[in-house]
């Protein structure tokens, strides 16, 4: 099981209705953050998740609307009492970006480890961390979250396996186990393996072909639709952002269970109004909106 908190469904200005973009992933007492616009400590603060076990930070692109909370997120978390490395990840630019914000906070109790524009998955905080280059007007990457689910133990294959019993428990654990000359391995007593739980996180950028399958099968689709009208399409173009539609069309094309949509432009008083652009394109739609909380469970 894992919750997820929209902390600020905005983009390009906080308004007195929404803060801007920011995710808050929490996994077994962990926590992933994606993107730290203004207004994420106060978003966080009311939540009450704490700060203390932020142990990854994604940042998709630096943008302020996206990075500009981070210095003052940076120093939240070391007056926290946390003094655990802590991980920042994001596109080409990202170490530049994130030393310069810290001018104003140059001391943390802390030590801050950056990887730039990540070629090759990571498995940090118990989840599979990929990334994807998007387009849009500077470096941008998005981001997709991958928590694997351990096989059944399988009983009948590890009698058949003449596995000792004595023995089961360890090798459940994925332990390896040498005993009276001979080789136990974690598969002689466990099933196939398990679908586990997959978010994507995309914004900002324009539908390219590569996001389809990046974010296919996720469980929950989170996608920018910085335009909920249709007509806004040259908007979304020249601004390098999508519309509802948009983001419901690579719904719909991923094969994804559910789909997210936030990122609203501060013009867009009443995302409502326009959210069946999307749903008549993919009907398991929902908007997002600050603090909204998912909580997504293994499927059999």
């Amino acid at each position: 099981m894992v919750d997820i908190a929209l902390l600020g469904s905005g983009g390009g200005m906080p308004t007195p209705e929404r803060f801007l973009s920011s995710l808050l992933i929490n996994y077994k007492g962990r926590k992933i953050l994606v993107d730290c616009g203004e207004g994420t400590q106060v978003s966080m603060k009311i939540l009450g998740w704490g700060f203390k076990s932020i142990d990854v930070i994604c940042i998709t692109h630096g943008h302020g609307d996206h990075i500009v909370g981070l210095p003052g997120l940076l120093a939240t978390i070391g007056n926290s009492g946390r003094t655990e490395p802590l991980t920042i990840i994001g596109p080409e630019g990202i170490e530049n970006i994130v030393n310069c914000l810290r001018v104003i906070v140059p001391y943390l109790p802390y030590e801050i480890n950056i990887i730039e524009n990540p070629s090759e998955s990571l498995y940090i905080s118990g989840l599979t961390i990929s990334a994807l280059e998007l387009n849009h007007s500077t470096p941008c990457i998005g981001y997709s979250f991958y928590i694997s689910r351990k096989p059944k133990f399988d009983q009948e294959k590890a009698i058949l396996k003449e596995v000792p019993k004595t023995l089961w428990n360890t090798l459940q654990r994925g332990e390896i186990v040498v005993c009276d000359g001979k080789k136990y391995e974690p598969s002689m007593v466990l099933g196939s393996e398990r679908r586990g739980i997959k978010i994507s996180f995309i914004t900002d950028t324009r539908p390219i072909s590569t996001i389809i399958d990046f974010i296919k099968d996720s469980d929950l689709f989170i996608c920018e639709g910085t335009y909920g009208k249709n007509k806004d399409l040259d908007k979304a173009i020249n601004n390098k952002h999508m519309t509802f539609a948009e983001g419901a069309e690579l719904a719909l094309k991923g094969g994804v269970k559910e789909l997210l949509l936030t990122h609203f432009t501060p013009a867009m008083v009443e995302p409502e109004l326009y959210k069946d652009n999307a749903a008549s394109i993919f009907p398991n739609t929902i908007l997002g909106e600050d603090r909204l909380i998912k909580t997504l469970v293994f499927r059999d």
